[in-house]
């Protein structure tokens, strides 16, 4: 049976409904960000092969998500998946895995974490991360997340770079990976994360 990964993706967070109607109002438009791509959360499972099945379920209310509502489907979807499984999280969807996994235990063993430009507090400039924020201690994290590889690009516009330093800070443990120009991931290929994972698998 192929490997199943679990691709929880980013999304925005607000403190109340007056800051998000801010944002929505005050974000200046790109057109190319409005117009269809092909990102490489959908390419990443025909560069793994037939050995790896993505998974990637869409999560409530991504332009305005509540930390309660993805946990309530994130545990909804763990019903239905292997015992063994990959997670792997991108921007809010990495900071998520991190709490959710801090404060609950799962009856499933993770093999390995991959987290993508994932945030680490409240010090962005754009949004806060409201009920997303970490737990004072989330060695609960590290305690379940199996193997641990924090992606993140020096030249991120969404997620400053000193958000990773953070996590190496917390979390010595994990694996850093550390790129020059792949800015918040938002791209169609990611060829370097099919390789690691592959590489990490290869090897156990």
């Amino acid at each position: 049976m192929p490997q199943q990964i679990l691709m929880i993706h980013g999304g925005m967070t607000f403190k109340n409904e007056e800051e998000c109607l801010s944002y929505l109002k005050n974000k200046k438009i790109e057109l190319d960000r409005i117009t269809p791509h092909d990102y490489w959360s959908r390419n990443l499972a025909k560069d793994l092969g037939e050995s790896y099945l993505m998974l990637t379920p869409k999560m409530p209310n991504s332009t305005n998500a509540r930390y309660n509502e993805w946990k309530v489907w994130f545990e909804n979807i763990l019903t239905v998946l292997d015992e063994e499984i990959i997670l792997i999280g991108h921007s809010l969807g990495g900071i998520f895995l991190v709490k959710y996994l801090s404060e609950n235990k799962i009856d499933k063993k993770i093999k390995a974490t991959f987290l993508l430009g994932a945030p680490f507090d409240s010090e962005l400039e754009e949004e806060s991360l409201a009920d997303f924020a970490l737990p004072e201690d989330i060695s609960g994290f590290s305690a379940q997340a199996g193997k641990m590889f924090f992606l993140h690009s020096k030249d991120d516009p969404c997620v400053p770079f000193e958000q990773l330093e953070k996590y190496q800070k917390s979390l010595p443990s994990a694996e850093f990976l550390i790129f020059e120009n792949k800015g918040h991931f938002n791209e169609e290929k990611f060829s370097e994360l099919a390789d690691l994972i592959r590489e990490t698998f290869s090897q156990a």
